[in-house]
């Protein structure tokens, strides 16, 4: 069935949930190489966003989206505002006209997750949230090549979002305050790829329970 931005104000509940639960573990992690303020930063945009979540759920994908961006743009603190502000409007551009099935929504999160590495100037193995971003977007556009069934599609992108957050940890971090640490950056998961991660596998959660 359609996936319908009516579920918006579940994804939310999920994603609140998600950072909410994890938010010490995250912050520690931030506040071993970072500025230690990612956790509350992101907590304030899925707040705003719950504000707005019902007004969400009326509009179409590509105007879902663009509310979004434009929420989290005024709402998020950080380097994770600007970029998450950028690949929700990336994703409403990208969509505008497209078919929006399977296929059609792993080409526009591509092209999205593209204007957040020119955004941020970075890319994979750079110890940022691009680690679980950009491979998770790969392999959603893969298994929507193969025709694969959803739930096996959502198993795939839970492990490969946990396999990016895990790979940040053996980076050299060269974007951000954690870059300051050089080689001392080594040995810590980044905390913007860890809550990129955990956000994934929420909106999964929801998802193989709404096509159950």
């Amino acid at each position: 069935m359609p996936i319908t931005p009516v579920i918006f104000p579940e994804l939310i509940r999920a994603l609140i949930a998600a950072i909410d639960a994890n938010a010490d573990a995250v912050t520690e992690l931030d506040q071993a190489i970072g500025d230690g303020d990612h956790v509350f930063n992101l907590q304030r945009g899925l707040q705003a966003l719950q504000q707005h979540a019902d007004d969400i759920a009326t509009l179409d994908w590509p105007a879902a989206w663009q509310k979004i961006g434009m929420t989290v743009m005024s709402a998020v603190g950080g380097a994770s505002g600007s970029l998450y502000a950028t690949l929700f409007i990336g994703l409403a551009k990208s969509s505008q006209g497209k078919s929006l099935d399977l296929r059609g929504f792993s080409e526009a999160l591509l092209l999205a997750v593209e204007a957040v590495k020119q955004r941020g100037k970075a890319d994979v193995g750079e110890k940022t949230m691009l680690d679980v971003l950009v491979p998770a977007a790969q392999a959603l556009q893969a298994e929507a090549a193969a025709n694969s069934a959803l739930p096996t599609i959502l198993a795939r992108l839970r492990q490969v979002a946990a396999e990016g957050a895990e790979a940040t940890r053996n980076m050299v971090a060269t974007k951000g305050r954690a870059s300051f640490l050089g080689e001392r950056s080594k040995g810590h998961v980044d905390a913007g790829a860890k809550t990129a991660q955990l956000m994934i596998s929420a909106i999964a959660d929801v998802l193989d329970f709404v096509v159950a």
